[in-house]
């Protein structure tokens, strides 16, 4: 990499929990990029599903949704709090995504194969125009990996269950750090032994393990290693 020259797709993969989305965000911002969490994408698809009325238990249709709607992310065009504008047949549906409904299925619609095959594809599309920090599971493997620079964002499952835990905890609402815990480690299991691009490091990641260091030092380390 060039001195003083930002790379222009930083890809950041972790397993859940690991604080990807705030880096994604923090580091996009500071560097004046796109900031894509791919999640949001799933999100998308299970939105259009449920205002068409499709079953969402129907694995061919919902995938022949994902190959067939065109979605884009772009940098947010409000300042109404938004990491991003979703916008799907020139149609801004940021904030429509954000019901409960969609919640309660979009883990439904993001275990199908063909449907994370065509999300990919998508992702790829918006990836490559560059000036991105995209953040996912799978972006340094399988969508990006011609990133030029990539992230491996990692924690302990029980570090992970307590940062969520006492995140709660600090919004005034109950938790049980235990039933978390199993959670993130059930996501962990599922999530890197799926046959379609299971979480893994890329070969090339530069992989940081967040155990013994606050959101502050994983900002200033991962920004230090983009403009370097």
């Amino acid at each position: 990499m060039t001195k003083n020259i930002h790379p222009s797709i930083i890809a950041l993969d972790g397993p859940a929990a690991s604080g990807k989305s705030t880096l994604g965000l923090r580091l996009a911002d500071a560097l004046g990029y796109l900031f894509f969490d791919t999640g949001i994408m799933y999100r998308a698809i299970t939105w259009i599903a449920l205002q068409r009325d499709l079953d969402l238990r129907d694995e061919s249709a919902i995938t022949i949704l994902a190959q067939t709607a065109q979605i884009d992310i772009r940098p947010p065009s409000v300042g109404d709090g938004r990491a991003c504008d979703v916008v799907i047949a020139d149609k801004d549906v940021t904030w429509d995504m954000r019901d409960g409904n969609v919640e309660a299925n979009v883990s439904v619609v993001s275990a199908y194969a063909g449907v994370r095959r065509a999300l990919s594809e998508q992702q790829r599309r918006i990836g490559l125009r560059g000036k991105v920090v995209m953040v996912g599971r799978d972006i340094g493997t399988v969508v990006l990996p011609e990133a030029d620079i990539k992230i491996y964002l990692d924690a302990s499952a029980e570090e992970r269950a307590k940062r969520r835990h006492d995140e709660l905890i600090a919004r005034g609402e109950e938790s049980d750090y235990r039933e978390i815990l199993r959670k993130v480690i059930e996501r962990d299991r599922i999530d890197s032994t799926r046959a379609v691009a299971p979480l893994r490091p890329a070969d090339d990641a530069v992989i940081i393990d967040s155990d013994k260091m606050n959101a502050e030092q994983v900002f200033e380390h991962v920004l230090k290693l983009c403009t370097m």
